[in-house]
């Protein structure tokens, strides 16, 4: 893929996702361009829109979202963040979003636990995610985190459920024939434990 029309996807992704129209298609092409990247620089991802700071802060967030567990790997192992960090490299005002909210995080860190985010004990850390997770906390003083926290959280899980860890996670077989779709009972079960009717 020449230089141009790799910029210019990543561009018109990067402009899809802030109007809210990004396609799993274009996500994967992201996802193969990050990958590239990190092979191309030794097997490390080198950040091109954050610095340091606001990338590993941005790592941790993507790690409390979505966790490693016994089962799959989490969005840190997905590359969550080098797809997003992509993106943001070619559309300022997602880089933005980004920046302004970890700005906003760290400062909101050290008000309540002297620290910022990346430094603060994984219980201060929760806590935080616990205020800002919830519109329903909304106040002068959270609304800027409430709403980066909405944009993380949002664009980590498209960038889980796109990558190749988070397509094998849900079990995404392609579109293939089916004699007989069942929905397994603990889905069932779930959805009508947590539905309020």
């Amino acid at each position: 893929m020449s230089e141009f029309s790799r910029r210019e996807l990543l561009r018109n992704v990067a402009l899809a996702t802030t109007l809210g129209g990004v396609t799993p298609a274009m996500a994967q092409h992201v996802h193969r361009m990050a990958a590239e990247d990190k092979t191309a620089s030794g097997g490390v991802y080198k950040p091109k829109a954050f610095n340091d700071h606001e990338y590993r802060t941005l790592q941790r967030l993507a790690d409390l979202i979505i966790p490693a567990d016994e089962k799959d790997p989490g969005a840190l192992a997905a590359g969550a963040i080098d797809w997003i960090d992509l993106m943001s490299s070619e559309n300022p005002d997602l880089k933005n979003i980004y920046t302004g909210g970890v700005f906003w995080l760290d400062g909101a860190m050290r008000h309540r636990h002297e620290s910022d985010f990346l430094d603060a004990k994984p219980e201060a850390q929760t806590a935080m995610l616990d205020l800002i997770a919830y519109k329903k906390n909304e106040s002068p003083d959270l609304g800027p985190g409430i709403k980066f926290f909405s944009w993380a959280r949002k664009m980590v899980v498209d960038a889980y459920y796109t990558s190749p860890i988070g397509i094998k996670a849900i079990g995404y077989i392609g579109n293939t024939a089916v004699a007989k779709f069942e929905i397994p009972q603990e889905v069932i079960d779930y959805a009508l434990k947590r539905c309020p009717v």
